[in-house]
């Protein structure tokens, strides 16, 4: 059986843009203190990794300010969703393929 890569995506091959979205996918929205804290990342990883996605268009990015206190939070775009699904259709023929 040949195995066809076309839906893997090399931008969520990265363990940390991968868990980014997965986090997306369960959550409307998410801030960067709530990410860089369950995803025990330095301030420079989150921030790169953050914006590899928003330049793919995979996220947005909206910055308010909450008790005078700068916020930003991040949402899947609907291109990011169907990336983060065709990546992890992908993943599992890869898994499939090595058991069968």
């Amino acid at each position: 059986m040949s195995l066809d890569l076309t839906l893997y995506d090399k931008v969520l091959e990265n363990r940390v843009r991968l868990q980014i979205m997965g986090i997306l996918m369960a959550n409307e929205f998410y801030d960067f203190n709530s990410f860089k804290e369950l995803l025990a990342v330095t301030d420079g990883n989150l921030a790169s990794n953050l914006k590899s996605l928003e330049k793919e268009g995979y996220i947005t990015v909206t910055k308010t300010f909450i008790d005078r206190k700068p916020n930003t939070r991040y949402n899947k775009t609907e291109k990011g969703q169907q990336a983060f699904e065709n990546h992890l259709i992908a993943l599992e023929q890869i898994i499939k393929q090595q058991y069968t």
